[in-house]
């Protein structure tokens, strides 16, 4: 294994979904990576990858041979740390208050997330974030199949539809609460010094104010704590809308079709193409190899809808009608 000193000198490039709502990267799962990486003044590239609208490979990052991604090892933090790349938490982990808002906020808040993109609103942010640069028809069926998923891990059915929203919404006005006591008027949560929870809790609350409508739910819960929202606004301020301008690492925007590898593990060989002007014979194999895909996601989930039937349709509860869903 290389040791972390070789690394150092290496380019590391974050590949994430791409900005929207005034984000560097609106993904829930991605702008807390980003935040973690900015926390910790360590310098990257930034780079998007919208090919795979639905690859729980996404975030990653990489660098040479070294790739952690997303649904691995507990995913890219963890791997990071793991590996003595970047770690902002090594003075916490005996902490138990620091370890129970964490559990809080990867379980409740991330559920609460999940439900407010995907079915407890009419699916437009959800759409802008993942499924922007598809087609329509494959669009729309992949959010299809992507609200029965979210349906299916939170466990709402028809029956129990109303009694998992209340559920759902107490928890995360719990997490707000304690969350907003333990902050005060504090910088950051624990000791004034910031580790992968202000990164995760900051991407949460970032993403529930920017990309979330006026009429959510989980933002007019988030909007009662007033300290929490001053702490997302300064330090949004100073990590991302002050990045271009601050003496801190640079992070640069490059547009990127990378590919998600898949393999037995996150090491594995990945060589660096550069972007070019006009298409060379392995970028247009590439093209088609993502137009196959595409093809096979939705022939995939037109058989997905066609077996389900009609026996799911009270529980999807959602508007056919076109202009409820944007896609670009």
């Amino acid at each position: 294994m290389e040791q972390v000193g070789e690394r150092e000198s290496e380019e590391f490039t974050l590949i994430a979904r791409k900005p929207y709502f005034d984000l560097p990267t609106a993904c829930p799962v991605c702008l807390p990576l980003f935040i973690y990486l900015k926390l910790a003044h360590f310098p990257f590239r930034l780079s998007f990858n919208s090919i795979f609208p639905d690859s729980d490979q996404i975030p990653y990052v990489e660098s040479g041979t070294y790739v952690a991604y997303n649904n691995e090892n507990g995913g890219v933090i963890e791997r990071l740390k793991q590996d003595g790349i970047v770690d902002l938490d090594s003075e916490f982990h005996s902490v138990p208050d620091w370890v129970a808002m964490k559990a809080m906020i990867s379980s409740w808040l991330a559920d609460a997330m999940m439900y407010e993109l995907w079915v407890g609103s009419d699916g437009k942010s959800a759409c802008k974030i993942y499924y922007s640069d598809i087609s329509w028809p494959i669009g729309k069926v992949l959010f299809l199949k992507q609200v029965y998923s979210v349906k299916q891990r939170l466990g709402i059915t028809k029956d129990n539809a109303e009694q998992r929203e209340h559920e759902i919404y107490k928890r995360a006005k719990i997490a707000y609460g304690a969350l907003s006591t333990r902050l005060g008027d504090q910088n950051f949560l624990f000791d004034d010094r910031p580790s992968s929870l202000d990164a995760t809790f900051l991407g949460h609350v970032l993403v529930t104010l920017h990309a979330l409508p006026e009429t959510s739910v989980l933002r007019s819960k988030l909007l009662e704590h007033n300290n929490i929202v001053r702490y997302a606004d300064k330090l949004k301020m100073e990590l991302i809308e002050s990045s271009s301008s601050s003496s801190g690492p640079q992070i640069h925007s490059v547009p990127s079709s990378s590919t998600p590898k898949r393999g037995p593990s996150n090491w594995s060989s990945k060589p660096k193409s550069k972007p070019k002007r006009e298409k060379t014979e392995e970028e247009k194999k590439f093209k088609r190899r993502a137009k196959y895909f595409l093809a096979a996601q939705l022939l995939a989930v037109l058989l997905f809808l066609s077996v389900m039937g009609g026996s799911d349709a009270d529980d999807m509860e959602l508007d056919d009608e076109d202009e409820g869903i944007v896609y670009g």
